[in-house]
């Protein structure tokens, strides 16, 4: 015993190294097995189509189907990701964007860290198209892909499952769009790996147009009508020429049509509330609900009547770049309501901000608002935008449309009552301000160049076009920001001056 306490002072050292070193193995393989103990959050984005700001409140970028779901995927203002329109030479589901956008989406970062990803409903406007690869091409990043083909639909549709064409008729128990996407989601979490998390991307075609609603919903909100408040059958006095063009006050064959689709829209967005409250059901039942983020928003606003527009989008006016936004998940304090403006650019950001991503790595527009819904301290410090840029790129047809003769060529989505609601020179941008004062500024690319100027803290519906009031040095200050952003990527778009 006595020679065993008696070490020589060459072999004490030596056995403190040899401690030393295997305390060091230790702690190092445990930090890594810990480091892939912790469990990240499931995360789940619903994605409507074509929804106004009844609930919550961010913006859209852009106010056009295809354009504004690639800025939702790449975080991306549209000059950067190039989506200009919803067709293939706008670059919509392009060979192009499938190559260049497509391998830098979100999902694909997420997909890396071993999420297990589903994808299900409407994708972008012309997937699945002849020219854009057909069904099967298969975004990369997604382990369960059933995206719909073309424009939204309710029945008698084409959906890509993993790359295979699957037709459906109108059978609402098999072929109903939004409670398909509802029941394969369903599926997904009771086959997916308790071991990995997931992410879902749910995108029903809700309330998009044709408005069909479910068989037991299609008796509901008889009564309902658009809203007749703000500037609902205003004229368009002051605006661009394309918000001078509609009768005013409208036709009363415009306010039927229009009163129609409200309430046929609202009766479609019923079975995306039956499909909110199953996920949450079966989240709970899973044992995955206080784990589980999830967003609840559409990809742009949409207009019923206001400035005498009968329906549509595209607008640079607040119906049509307000959306909803409703997140819940691990670490949000009930009812709480950012103060800061949130893009829809920043939902990819904020999505690899929960999932772990070293945000300082990814090239995008956006900026996670993790750091303004909790305390936990996240990768990356959010921070508080002072203005932001609304980019659209005008669409019209090269001939005249024959309902509407008199209107001549380069207008597109004229109807009700030959009121068209797009043109070639419908093309603008625009700095929207909110911390210093509530501005909106916006240069039209057109012979006129016309500008719109509106403060929204004194005129909140955007009565009064107050470019001709306005102080001179107000209007180069906007011009130059609206050139700098018209411009940026990635930090420079989070750090115009």
């Amino acid at each position: 015993t006595d020679r065993l306490r008696v070490w020589s002072a060459v072999g004490l050292m030596a056995s403190a190294r040899v401690v030393s070193t295997c305390l060091f193995v230790a702690l190092l393989t445990c930090t890594l097995r810990c480091s892939q103990c912790v469990k990240l959050s499931n995360i789940i984005l619903i994605l409507t189509d074509d929804q106004d700001v009844e609930m919550g409140g961010m913006f859209t970028v852009t106010p056009l189907c295809c354009p504004s779901r690639s800025s939702i995927l790449t975080g991306k203002y549209p000059h950067n990701h190039l989506v200009r329109n919803n067709s293939i030479s706008g670059n919509c589901s392009s060979t192009t964007w499938q190559k260049e956008a497509e391998p830098f989406a979100f999902p694909v970062y997420l997909n890396k860290l071993r999420y297990q990803t589903f994808y299900g409903g409407k994708y972008l406007n012309q997937y699945g198209s002849k020219d854009a690869g057909g069904v099967g091409h298969v975004p990369p990043g997604w382990d369960q892909w059933h995206a719909l083909v073309g424009n939204s639909k309710y029945y008698n549709y084409t959906l890509s499952a993993n790359g295979k064409e699957e037709k459906h008729g109108d059978n609402y128990e098999k072929d109903y769009l939004t409670d398909l996407v509802l029941n394969r989601s369903l599926h997904f979490l009771e086959e997916r790996s308790p071991s990995h998390p997931f992410f879902m991307m749910l995108c029903p075609p809700s309330p998009h147009s044709p408005w069909t609603a479910a068989p037991h919903y299609q008796q509901t909100f008889s009564d309902v009508k658009a809203p007749r408040n703000g500037s609902f059958n205003m004229p368009g006095k002051g605006k661009h020429w394309l918000l001078r063009q509609p009768a005013n006050p409208m036709p009363n064959s415009s306010v039927e049509y229009l009163d129609n689709a409200y309430r046929r829209r609202w009766q479609t967005l019923l079975s995306v509330d039956d499909m909110v409250e199953q996920l949450i059901n079966k989240l709970d039942s899973i044992k995955e609900l206080s784990n589980t983020y999830i967003f609840y928003t559409s990809d742009h606003g949409y207009h019923t009547g206001q400035f005498s527009l009968p329906i549509d989008k595209r607008q640079l006016y607040e119906f049509d770049i307000r959306i909803p936004l409703l997140v819940r998940g691990p670490g949000i304090k009930p009812k709480l309501t950012l103060q800061s403006p949130v893009l829809n650019i920043d939902l990819s950001m904020t999505i690899l901000d929960i999932a772990g991503v070293n945000l300082s790595t990814v090239n995008m527009d956006g900026q996670s608002f993790l750091p303004q819904m909790v305390s936990a301290p996240s990768l990356r410090n959010g921070t508080e935008r002072p203005f932001f840029l609304v980019e659209y790129t005008g669409e019209g047809h090269s001939s005249e449309d024959p309902s509407c003769p008199k209107l001549g060529p380069g207008l597109a989505e004229c109807f009700p009552d030959c009121v068209c609601e797009d043109a070639f020179n419908n093309t603008y941008a625009c700095v929207r301000t909110l911390k210093d004062a509530n501005l909106q500024y916006c240069e039209f690319a057109d012979n006129e160049s016309f500008v719109e100027v509106y403060n929204l803290t004194s005129d909140p519906h955007q009565l009064e076009n107050i470019v001709k009031k306005v102080d001179p040095a107000l209007l180069q200050i906007m011009n130059q920001r609206l050139i700098k952003l018209e411009s940026c990527t990635g930090d420079s778009c989070r750090n115009v001056k």
